[in-house]
């Protein structure tokens, strides 16, 4: 599957970067994952590689001079549009501003002293909403999901909300509750990605939530496993695309394999209902009946993306030259 910054290498790249473009930039180091900085492209080298200058990393002591690092075209992305409105949601992605840059977490509610609390994969930490804005991804040139254009009337439709739940207008919104359907990804080596069928049964502090798998049972083998997990792995399940007949070369499919829900994409189509399934992470292939397969989509900010073609298309590409 193609991560969210390698997404962002579309054709349209080299006309949107040029020297002195305000961008966003990725830092692919550990700590870093999942943080954006803002700063400037000062120069295009070969291939997809641009040099960048840092506007709050600085080099030196005073703070009057940026670093400049070579990073890859899928480390940027443009500056993203102002929201009007920020309406935020349990269950949202959003980005938290904190050490100079914009870290994704995942909204889990307001708190009395007028802040909101955001998950992080590994921990928690409360905010001001002005440190706060709905997170978008840039894939193939858009944002995912696209900036709305809202009149100044929308802004009363805004709802506090309080934490664990989800209030709107209409009620229909995904609700962080006991009892709900989920798939959880887990965090372990080797199974990082993966999602598992499981149903939330208790919240607990430090946005967690006690789950309970369909599929992965206990120890024993009496009862089916429990677990406490962070509410940033945890996600809705997705619902059942139209149906289809046949999977086609290059579809970015989630496979069903060893319990969970693998992502991948088709690299031969075999006949009879069977198909080669590549998985990136793993730099693997095997072979799966259709019944095995569905379609990729991603939950981006309270809605089902479907994956992109293109963007399998490029991974797997390049995979195969390796």
């Amino acid at each position: 599957m193609a991560s969210k910054s390698t997404a962002s290498s579309s054709s349209a790249a080299p006309t949107i970067f040029q020297p002195g473009t305000l961008v966003e930039i990725s830092i692919n180091e550990a700590g870093f994952r999942g943080s954006w900085f803002t700063g400037k492209i000062v120069r295009r080298l070969g291939g997809h590689n641009f040099v960048v200058e840092f506007d709050k990393i600085m080099v030196d002591e005073k703070g009057t001079k940026g670093l400049q690092e070579t990073v890859d075209r899928s480390q940027l992305r443009p500056i993203p549009p102002k929201e009007i409105i920020q309406d935020f949601q349990p269950g949202a992605g959003v980005d938290a501003y904190y050490n100079d840059g914009w870290w994704e977490g995942i909204y889990a509610g307001s708190l009395e002293d007028g802040r909101s609390m955001v998950c992080f994969r590994d921990s928690s930490q409360a905010y001001p909403d002005n440190e706060l804005r709905l997170h978008h991804d840039w894939v193939d040139g858009s944002w995912i999901p696209p900036f709305p254009q809202q009149d100044e009337s929308e802004i009363k439709k805004k709802v506090r909300v309080k934490a664990f739940e989800t209030v709107t207008e209409d009620n229909v919104d995904f609700r962080f509750k006991p009892g709900t359907l989920v798939e959880v990804c887990s965090d372990e080596d080797g199974l990082k990605g993966v999602w598992f069928c499981a149903t939330l049964v208790e919240p607990k502090p430090g946005c967690k939530f006690v789950v309970e798998y369909e599929s992965l049972i206990e120890d024993d083998y009496l009862k089916p496993l429990r677990e406490e997990v962070s509410l940033y792995q945890i996600r809705p399940r997705p619902p059942k695309t139209d149906d289809v007949d046949q999977f086609k070369f290059f579809d970015e499919v989630d496979a069903y394999y060893k319990d969970g829900w693998w992502v991948g994409i088709v690299s031969k189509v075999l006949g009879d209902s069977k198909y080669i399934v590549y998985f990136r992470n793993s730099n693997e292939e095997m072979e799966f009946q259709h019944s095995q397969l569905r379609l990729h989509q991603d939950w981006v900010d309270h809605q089902w993306v479907m994956a992109s073609k293109c963007v399998g298309l490029h991974i797997v590409t390049i995979a195969f030259m390796i």
